[in-house]
C-alpha cells in the first residue's frame, strides 16, 4: 500500500507548529495523555460551555470534544478489528463530514464529555491488546501504521484539539 496523504510530524512539525506536541514522546506517555483527555476537556469546559466558539475555528468547544470522541472510538474499533479478525487494512474517514453527518455543533457539552470518557476507556483497553498482539495496520492513505504510531497519532489529535478548546475559551472570556 503506498502512502498518499502526509501525517504526523511531517504535515505537523516536531514537535507541532500549533499545540507543541513532540513526536518522539513515549508510547506509554502517549497512552497517559489520552488518558487525561476527559479531565482536561471538563476542566476547561465545565458543564455548560461547550456551544461557545472561535471565528477563526470550525467547530464550537464541544464539537472538538465530540470529535476527539469518535476519532478514539473509530481508532479503538481499527485496532480491535484487526487483533481479532486479521483484517489489517483500514480506511480513512473525512472528519468534516462525521461532524456533520452527527451534527458536532449541536451536541451539550455533557454528552460529548460523557463520550470522550467512553471511548477513552474503550481505547485503552484496544491499544493494549493490540501493542501485545504486535498489530500493524495498511492505512488506505497513510500507510503501514503500528499501534505506537496510531497511538501518537491519536494522542496529538486530542492535544491539538485541548489547544483549539483552550483557544475558544481564551476568545470567549476576551
Amino acid at each position: 500500500m503506498t502512502p498518499t496523504e502526509i501525517w504526523g510530524p511531517e504535515l505537523y512539525g516536531d514537535p507541532c507548529r500549533q499545540c507543541g506536541f513532540d513526536w518522539s514522546i513515549s508510547t506509554e506517555d502517549a497512552i497517559g495523555i489520552v488518558a487525561g483527555f476527559s479531565h482536561r476537556f471538563t476542566e476547561l469546559l465545565g458543564e455548560n460551555a461547550g456551544s461557545i466558539s472561535h471565528p477563526e475555528l470550525s467547530w464550537s468547544a464541544a464539537a472538538y470534544v465530540s470529535h476527539v470522541a469518535d476519532n478514539l472510538w473509530i481508532w479503538a474499533q481499527r485496532l480491535s478489528g484487526a487483533r481479532l479478525s486479521g483484517v489489517l487494512e483500514v480506511p480513512g474517514y473525512d472528519q468534516d463530514l462525521l461532524a456533520q453527518a452527527r451534527n458536532y455543533n449541536e451536541n451539550s457539552t455533557g454528552a460529548a464529555l460523557w463520550a470522550l470518557s467512553t471511548a477513552s476507556d474503550l481505547w485503552q483497553e484496544s491499544v493494549n491488546a493490540a501493542l501485545a498482539g504486535h498489530v500493524v495496520l495498511n492505512h488506505a492513505t497513510v500507510g503501514r501504521m503500528t499501534t505506537a504510531d496510531v497511538i501518537r497519532a491519536a494522542s496529538h489529535d486530542g492535544n491539538h484539539h485541548v489547544w483549539d478548546v483552550e483557544r475558544i475559551v481564551a476568545y470567549s472570556k476576551a
